[in-house]
């Protein structure tokens, strides 16, 4: 019987985790080399020289002879795949790199994994979805994305759906937490534009499911332990559109609440297109591990706007700073599972 993230069970060692330059797969690669210490490498690009550390290897997972070099180094026994460019302006403009890293990277671990019987989790997104409806994907609810990295990633889950049927994909949507370059990521991002004093424009009708990295290292270490396959959406429980992201940020950081802007997605212009409401109904998964996965995110309720001044609200008391914008907000606070 497959565990409950409670008491998972390890994954088959040594792991492999890609895309460690990417807020998923940056976390994940702390939690599981903290639990697993030398048992775990973690994969960058080529061009992320600057990510150093135990266990870090720079090889692009396209390389399909650099790649299999490194599974006859280190025998890996499973793979935790977070890689791919979500840069969503420049997959529109470079549709072949986008390709290339979010499609062809799938494929060459595909290579070594299936004939090695490497076990394989493999993080997609929910913007495989247009989000032109009332929200609420299921896994069985036909794709349609409108962004070129979205269609590239769908390419990737077919490829793995067509290699390797006992992989398991997670659907996630946006991981919160520290990014290793302190401005990629929903949280950094944001934050990155209000520290430098520059507007941040988001979206009052793209509407996600955000997810502590906490939680989300506790989903990937249990379905790497169990043999689960198939695709499970991985999204919290609380529903935010961008906007609201940015105003939880801007409150809890302290910024000026001044340079936080809001407009309707259409009003985005063209490039790159935008996606609706791609909120996804996690149940599958929950129902899988035995209990809901994931604490909504803010954890706290009395971070939650109720209007779109709400970040305006600033009385005797107000927490805010970049201290408290990280205990909050990049990590799941203590006393909530």
């Amino acid at each position: 019987m497959f565990r409950t993230v409670d008491t998972p069970t390890q994954p088959p060692l040594p792991l492999l985790i890609t895309g460690i330059a990417g807020v998923a797969g940056f976390n994940a690669l702390h939690y599981f080399q903290a639990k697993y210490p030398g048992r775990v490498v973690g994969l960058r690009q080529k061009d992320k020289w600057n990510l150093t550390g135990p266990g870090i290897v720079g090889c692009d997972a396209e390389d399909r002879e650099a790649v299999a070099r490194l599974f006859d180094r280190y025998g890996f026994r499973s793979v935790l795949d977070c890689a791919g460019n979500c840069a969503l302006k420049t997959c529109e403009l470079r549709p072949k790199m986008a390709w290339t890293v979010n499609v062809e990277g799938v494929r060459s671990l595909l290579e070594q994994t299936t004939r090695r019987g490497v076990r394989l989790v493999h993080l997609s997104i929910d913007l495989v979805f247009s989000g032109d409806g009332q929200g609420g994907y299921i896994e069985d609810d036909p794709t349609d994305p409108v962004t070129v990295y979205g269609k590239t990633m769908v390419a990737g889950e077919e490829a793995i759906g067509e290699a390797d049927p006992g992989a398991c994909i997670l659907r996630i949507s946006l991981p919160m937490g520290v990014s290793f370059s302190g401005h990629a990521g929903a949280i950094d991002w944001i934050a990155s534009r209000f520290k430098q004093s520059k507007p941040a424009t988001l979206y009052f009708d793209e509407i996600r499911t955000p997810t502590y990295t906490d939680c989300l290292n506790e989903v990937c270490e249990a379905m790497l332990g169990g043999n689960t396959a198939g695709v499970f959406h991985a999204g919290g429980p609380r529903l935010l559109s961008l906007y609201q992201i940015a105003q939880i940020v801007n409150w809890a950081g302290g910024y000026d609440p001044d340079l936080l802007m809001g407009c309707p997605r259409i009003e985005a212009g063209p490039m790159p297109p935008r996606a609706g409401n791609v909120t996804m109904d996690s149940s599958k998964l929950a129902g899988v591990l035995g209990r809901e996965p994931f604490a909504p995110w803010p954890l706290d309720e009395a971070l939650v706007p109720t209007d779109r001044q709400w970040h305006r609200q600033r009385g005797p008391g107000w927490p805010g700073s970049p201290e408290y914008l990280h205990r909050v907000l990049c990590v799941k606070p203590s006393g909530s599972d």
